[in-house]
């Protein structure tokens, strides 16, 4: 059976978690990590290839792009231009249609595939959403995350000048409205409140009640777990009162890097283009035989 290869560009939070998934996968291995600094190479990634560009490694069929979501469609432009398929977990919800739209271009004249907005949230999530409209399509859905870290608005708190250290909280507040607590330790010469108004103005943190505290050490704060409570109370045909509940417990970045390894397998089975999770078949982002895993799941 030939194995996909997959390059993992950067090596962060979730990139440790997708060589794990990697691993785990016998439909794949891994072709090699591309990040700023090869030299850098901890114990879980001395026997493998490191290097600072994607053209160094050897028949690489996919990228799984595990950088900030801010820089993936530079990323994806040049990586799709090479005739890899790409996948990311870019989670600007107000952005996916136009990143979909630019790397549908770039994949269709490269013949290359591009799975976008492919964490949990945007992602699996999208999913289950989808299925539940489908269920009830007049109604409202509420998407209520955490408590836990969000790995995106921690991101985006680090790369703001001044902020040595940082985690982002999200707390449900029910109905789909969250409160952002963040913690940050507060780079030498900066001023604490100038930092934490320059995040509160972050169009990560600019639509929520977002609260900033400075403290001595963030490691001490950091637990990766997180979830959601999706619930949608609507309509089937013209039957009221129909009440669906979707419940998960989750390591964050682990099941981030799990869907990305599932949505690059997937991106083999589709035609050139990009892609969100909501237009894949699900059976697509399963290893094995189609006809044993409807006889299985069906």
């Amino acid at each position: 059976m030939k194995q996909f290869r997959a390059a993992i560009i950067g090596y962060g939070n979730i990139g440790k978690y997708v060589l794990e998934a990697i691993q785990a996968s016998p439909d794949f291995e891994v072709a090699g990590i591309v990040r700023r600094n090869p030299a850098d190479k901890p114990e879980a990634i001395a026997g493998l290839e490191v290097v600072d560009d994607i053209k160094k490694l050897k028949d690489v069929d996919v990228a799984i792009l595990c950088t900030p979501t801010r820089s993936v469609e530079a990323h994806a432009k040049e990586i799709l231009s090479l005739g890899i398929n790409t996948v990311d977990s870019f989670d600007i919800h107000g952005k996916i249609v136009d990143l979909r739209r630019a790397l549908d271009k770039v994949a269709k004249a490269n013949n290359s595939v591009a799975v976008i907005s492919a964490g949990w949230d945007p992602g699996s999530d999208s999913v289950v959403r989808t299925l539940l409209e489908a269920c009830a399509p007049k109604g409202i859905t509420y998407t209520n995350f955490g408590p836990g870290m969000s790995m995106g608005h921690t991101v985006a708190v680090k790369a703001i000048q001044g902020v040595k250290a940082a985690l982002s909280m999200t707390i449900p507040l029910g109905t789909g409205v969250h409160r952002r607590m963040v913690y940050i330790e507060v780079a030498d010469g900066f001023d604490f409140k100038t930092v934490a108004d320059h995040i509160k103005s972050d169009d990560y943190f600019a639509h929520d009640e977002t609260h900033v505290f400075q403290v001595p050490s963030v490691d001490e704060l950091k637990d990766m777990g997180h979830g959601v409570n999706l619930v949608r109370k609507g309509v089937s045909g013209d039957t009221q009162n129909q009440l669906f509940e979707f419940n998960m417990k989750i390591n964050n970045p682990a099941l981030t890097a799990q869907i990305l390894i599932a949505v690059a397998r997937a991106s083999f089975k589709q035609q050139a283009g990009a892609y969100t999770m909501i237009e894949l078949p699900p059976v697509d982002m399963l290893y094995g035989d189609k006809e044993t895993l409807i006889n299985k799941l069906v």
